[in-house]
């Protein structure tokens, strides 16, 4: 029988599917790719040695990388190089900026104060002409460089500048970066930031390409040898001063690391280097250890079986007891109950007593939160947060993402036949005896209006959306895809202290008018409470507030009568600022105009639209950022706002 070969069964197998459900709209990992992942967590052989891969021919430094550390000997000083290869259209238009801005933050000095970069020739590099230069490049690179003994070193500086001179040397060309050194922690360290630019020499204006073995290897080798020949080797003594401290210690150490790689499926045999024995012996002596911590198991004398878990374990034991110290840093003495992992089922409200990154290189930041429950948190922001728009001593409520948020249950529970109608609530409102049901419904709409532009809702007319059956199920989609598992809202960049004589609604004055959330006794619940009770005595004094016996009655619609006063008073300056005529926006009224600038106030962040004529104070929006410089309008309602972005009919 003759067969054609376009007749023959062909299997053709698709892509993996998402086995895990739950929609989250991740593409699943492929095969290759967390291969590739676990390698390179377990290290690369440096090319040249018995048994690795040949020698990478691909970028510079390809020469250099065979040469490096020839000389090293075990007793040269120890030096670690962080890296990250940064694909800047990739990494977001923000990306650079804020790296930048965060290496020169406050307090990284020795004597804590804000740190200056410098660059091959200058001792105060201006970073803005630095990105400047590099908007063209296709990529960057940014390293964190760590010498063991840094504080002997007279200035990082100097060894920062002779260490990119070398490199310069094995890539063959000029390198423009920049560098600021940080000594805010145990380890004095410097990041650099390199233009991924070829300078004077070879290849003058190509894309700087640098070979994955000398990345991997020859950059800390080279920072090895440099730091070697400054300070000295180590002695006998240091290295074995070095790996005593090791035993006690309850993070992943350089001593089990040995043992994992001379384990043979899970099994150490210490009778394998039997003439090395000062080795054997701390090696022993981290394996009672590590037994003491359930570990490993004893075989026999010279046999252990390591857990399968050990290094996992003693990775996450080092990340715990780095969070400890953080916070306790951060609250300077002060007794709280820590919460390392907040439950994601409960909103953390709170003030911000600490910031900064936890990974310094992919820029993952941290908040430490003095919440109102009495309890101090650790919040782990996604990576790209800006940490610069979370003041410290401000006031932050945490929630997460694919949580069923109370705004949407009470959304849910107010709409009628699909539709959620803004008169209804408010009258319900008034109803149930509210303070100011005005802007309660604000807040609702504001939440609708963000599901608007996601799709989720509908607004078929002026305080009137149409809501979906499935709404809630649809709102925790929308926060899952908005945020990698939290999202950190700003509730006031003012302290409590600037908030009690504070001339706008401040987040004390929500909590007067109806915030139902509960103030622990204790820690900073107990600072709040003292907070609202003189927060009351300046509403009196305002005459926004009456004193009945024991009791203070508020004003009505008092968070938009403070708010309005703080914006006509705002206004004022900046017409004397500007010449432009302070226009009072009413509820329901369009503005149009050029987007000029944004305006922190105590009643929160507000836009300033210019007609050519006057200028109107609008609530702000993340969406209206981009817009900077253009053409926008606004149609405001309370506090909640509905922008126009396209282009505007009009002169």
């Amino acid at each position: 029988m003759v067969t054609r070969d376009d007749e023959r069964f062909k299997v053709k197998p698709g892509a993996p599917k998402d086995v895990a459900g739950g929609g989250s709209g991740q593409r699943a990992q492929r095969f290759v790719s967390q291969v590739l992942k676990q390698v390179s967590k377990s290290g690369a052989k440096a090319s040249g040695t018995r048994g690795a891969r040949p020698a990478s021919t691909f970028g510079r430094g390809r020469v250099a990388a065979g040469r490096a550390g020839q000389t090293l000997a075990v007793t040269a000083r120890r030096v670690v190089i962080k890296s990250r290869y940064v694909v800047l259209k990739k990494a977001g238009v923000n990306s650079v900026s804020t790296h930048l801005r965060y290496m020169e933050r406050d307090g990284v000095t020795r004597d804590g104060q804000r740190g200056q970069a410098y660059g091959p020739e200058t001792d105060a590099a201006d970073l803005k002409a630095f990105e400047e230069c590099g908007k063209g490049d296709r990529h960057q690179f940014r390293f964190i460089v760590s010498v063991e003994d840094a504080e002997a070193l007279e200035d990082l500086r100097d060894y920062t500048r002779e260490f990119m001179q070398r490199m310069a040397t094995d890539l063959e060309t000029r390198l423009d970066w920049v560098a600021v050194d940080h000594w805010d922690t145990d380890n004095p360290h410097t990041h650099i930031v390199l233009r991924g630019r070829a300078g004077e020499g070879r290849g003058k204006g190509q894309d700087l390409v640098i070979a994955p073995d000398y990345m991997a290897h020859s950059m800390r080798m080279r920072a090895s040898e440099l730091a070697t020949e400054w300070l000295g080797p180590r002695t006998e003594l240091e290295i074995r001063q070095g790996l005593l401290r090791e035993v006690e210690h309850e993070r992943l150490t350089s001593l089990d690391r040995a043992l994992l790689r001379q384990a043979t499926v899970d099994i150490v045999d210490l009778t394998q280097q039997p003439t090395d024995r000062q080795r054997q012996t701390l090696l022993r002596a981290r394996l009672q250890r590590l037994e003491a911590m359930e570990l490993v198991q004893r075989i026999d004398a010279n046999h252990w079986r390591l857990s399968p878990r050990m290094e996992q374990t003693l990775t996450a034991m080092g990340e715990r007891g780095d969070i400890l110290r953080t916070m306790h840093k951060a609250l300077k003495e002060q007794q709280r109950e820590l919460v390392l992992e907040a439950e994601p089922a409960t909103p953390v409200v709170g003030c911000i007593t600490a910031k900064g990154l936890a990974d310094e290189l992919n820029d993952r930041g941290y908040l430490v939160v003095d919440g109102i429950d009495g309890r101090a948190h650790y919040v782990r922001l996604p990576a790209g947060a800006d940490l610069a728009a979370l003041p410290v001593g401000g006031i932050v409520e945490v929630t997460f993402a694919g949580v069923e948020r109370a705004v949407d249950r009470n959304i849910a529970g107010i709409v009628r036949e699909g539709l959620y109608r803004g008169a209804d609530h408010r009258a319900r409102l008034r109803h149930e005896g509210s303070r100011d049901p005005q802007t309660a419904v604000d807040v609702h709409v504001r939440r609708l209006e963000a599901l608007r532009r996601s799709g989720v809702v509908e607004r078929v007319a002026d305080g009137v959306w149409r809501v979906p059956s499935d709404f809630l199920s649809h709102a925790q989609v929308h926060d899952a895809q908005r945020a990698a598992g939290v999202i950190v809202e700003l509730r006031s960049h003012l302290s409590i202290e600037q908030q009690v004589h504070a001339q706008g609604a401040t987040w004390l004055d929500h909590r007067l008018v109806g915030d139902a959330k509960e103030l622990s006794p204790k820690g900073f619940g107990a600072q709040v409470h003292g907070a609202l009770q003189d927060r009351m005595g300046f509403l009196v004094d305002q005459g926004l507030a009456d004193r009945r016996g024991q009791r203070v009655v508020l004003a009505r619609n008092l968070l938009s009568t403070l708010r309005d006063r703080e914006l006509a008073e705002t206004g004022k300056v900046i017409q004397h600022q500007t010449g432009l005529i302070h226009r009072p926006l009413l509820d329901g009224e369009r503005a149009n105009g050029v987007y000029r600038r944004s305006v922190q106030l105590a009643s929160g962040r507000f836009a300033m639209l210019d007609d050519g004529m006057g200028f109107s104070l609008v609530p702000w929006r993340p969406v209206v950022e981009q817009r900077l410089g253009q053409q926008v309008s606004a149609i405001a309602r309370g506090v909640s706002v509905t922008w126009g972005l396209g282009r505007q009919r009009g002169r």
